[in-house]
């Protein structure tokens, strides 16, 4: 079956550097909703920006991300969206005003091995730390392709405060990429100064399918755009000659094999990989399961392409070392506030405004959040909803005999409250319903990399084809964040069609000398 349909710009994935992209298109390039079409290989919008649940069932979601003021693309689009609770209010401003109201302020950044407050105002460097940590800054991103984070810091650098904060805010482990590393230090420079209370990161009202998908996806509706859920795109047929040329798509519906034809005004743009690919979810009673069976379709097309022509980049060096790219969160659900009530008494701040609290010396290294309730749109007064990850699953625990990844989420629970002096465990325990989410490509956009192996966003010779997402290249930012994936998306917008208005420049607040001053007084806290 072959089809020629009426849209003029085809969005392969269905997450939010899609949906962006369909927004700048409309807004920046005048196309009009109903010439682009989203083609999704799940059953659902928003990609790795996922929440579901009931208070029944349990709520989950995989990953809760952070914002910060100078997410310059993310706002400038979001302010176009209007919020789905008062439509007189932008996304953007609903986001800001949130964060007027629930700023963090965390006082419990840091927990020690007793179940105590660490004074996390004090970065515990030493002389050789922030010598390492000022030459990993100042060297070249060229000469650090294939180098880890490990390669430049000696082992003692790993203990430090510093490191503990920095690597659980942003999920980095000791073996990730240099240059991912050197990236985030010099894109959030400028948060150095609060980086132990967490002041300076921004939150949505909500979890962000519901604070910035839903918006998004029903002003998209509004506007004409079709998506296509269950279609997997497997194929992207290219023309002959220099040029890149997409000619048609080919794809899947259904069990039911189609082909799209391209023409030569078309425009085609593709998510090429997933840091989401093959999550499984487990339940309070059982443990999720590790699901390498096969690539998803976001992964295959990119390998596919790839192995075409040179220059789209080397998606195995993302998707081939499960090992360094996998750990779990998990989503914890409960009608008895007992558990907030204690954490905000042990914390000194209420739930929404205290920000991430880590066990430093946990072998697992857990991290646990209690975000302002409610976190879910549909979710009742009666509930609460908090959520936890940790970067080590493969570490047997401290009070739970075995790995995370072998636990269920009554253990991973258990596990929490092993590190926490809470006498009402037994409560806890048998009051909350806990879904763990298993995820194996999860950090894989931070893995040991060289120029080359992430294409560009419009890759040379190109006349109708870009890439998006995390998986893309986007000089100086940083993947890993909803930001990176919407930089992409205008980008790819705005190069293939050649406007004049381009993406506004990253931030950089490396340039601004009272930041960095500010910046290296944090580096000799004591």
């Amino acid at each position: 079956m072959e089809e020629r349909e009426v849209a003029k710009a085809y969005l392969v994935g269905g997450g939010i550097a899609s949906l962006a992209a369909a927004a700048f298109l409309i807004r920046e390039g005048g196309f009009p909703g109903s010439d682009i079409v989203i083609l999704e290989e799940q059953d659902r919008e928003g990609g790795s920006l996922d929440a579901a649940g009931s208070p029944e069932t349990g709520y989950t979601m995989r990953g809760g991300r952070m914002f910060e003021i100078h997410f310059d693309c993310t706002y400038d689009l979001l302010s176009s969206i209007p919020s789905l609770d008062d439509p007189a209010k932008s996304v953007t401003e609903d986001t800001f005003a949130f964060h007027e109201d629930f700023a963090w302020d965390d006082h419990a950044r840091l927990v020690d091995a007793d179940g105590r407050l660490i004074d996390a105002h004090s970065m515990t460097f030493s002389e050789r730390d922030r010598l390492e940590l000022v030459t990993c800054v100042a060297t070249p991103e060229r000469l650090l392709d294939g180098k880890r984070i490990s390669d430049l810091f000696h082992e003692e650098f790993f203990t430090s405060n510093f490191w503990a904060m920095w690597c659980t805010t942003f999920a980095f482990e000791p073996w990730h990429s240099a240059i991912e590393f050197r990236r985030y230090l010099n894109r959030f420079v400028h948060l150095f100064k609060t980086f132990d209370t967490m002041s300076g990161i921004y939150r949505t009202r909500f979890n962000q399918f519901d604070s910035i998908v839903r918006p998004l996806l029903a002003w998209l509706t509004a506007q004409g755009v079709t998506l296509q859920l269950g279609t997997r795109v497997t194929d992207l047929h290219l023309a002959d000659g220099d040029a890149l040329t997409v000619e048609a798509l080919v794809w899947e519906r259904g069990g039911t094999p189609g082909r799209t034809a391209v023409g030569p005004d078309d425009l085609v743009m593709v998510t090429n990989g997933s840091m989401t690919a093959n999550s499984t979810l487990g339940s309070t009673d059982t443990v999720p399961a590790l699901d390498t069976t096969s690539p998803s379709g976001a992964w295959q097309l990119w390998e596919t392409l790839a192995a075409k022509r040179p220059g789209l980049g080397d998606p195995k060096v993302f998707d081939s070392h499960i090992e360094d790219s996998t750990w779990e969160s998990f989503t914890v659900t409960t009608k008895d506030p007992l558990f907030f009530k204690l954490m905000e008494e042990f914390s000194g701040s209420e739930a929404g405004k205290g920000g991430l609290i880590t066990f430093k010396q946990s072998s697992w290294l857990l991290t646990i959040v209690l975000n302002h309730q409610p976190h879910f749109r549909d979710q009742p007064e009666d509930t609460f909803v908090w959520w936890g990850y940790a970067l080590f699953p493969d570490r047997r625990g401290d009070f739970v005999d075995k790995p995370m990844s072998e636990c269920t989420g009554r253990e991973i629970l258990d596990e929490v409250l092993g590190h926490l002096p809470f006498a009402e465990r037994q409560r806890i325990l048998d009051g909350s319903l806990v879904i763990p989410a298993k995820m194996p490509y999860i950090t894989s956009q931070f893995l040991v990399r060289k120029a080359g192996d992430r294409p560009p966003v419009v890759p040379a010779g190109s006349t109708n084809l870009a890439f998006i997402g995390q998986y893309a290249e986007v000089p100086d930012d940083v993947v890993f964040t909803v930001e990176y994936s919407v930089r992409t998306a205008w980008t790819a917008v705005a190069r293939l069609l050649r406007l004049d208005r381009q993406p506004p420049p990253v931030y950089k607040g490396r340039h601004d000398p009272k930041i960095l001053i500010e910046a290296l007084q944090t580096l000799h806290r004591r």
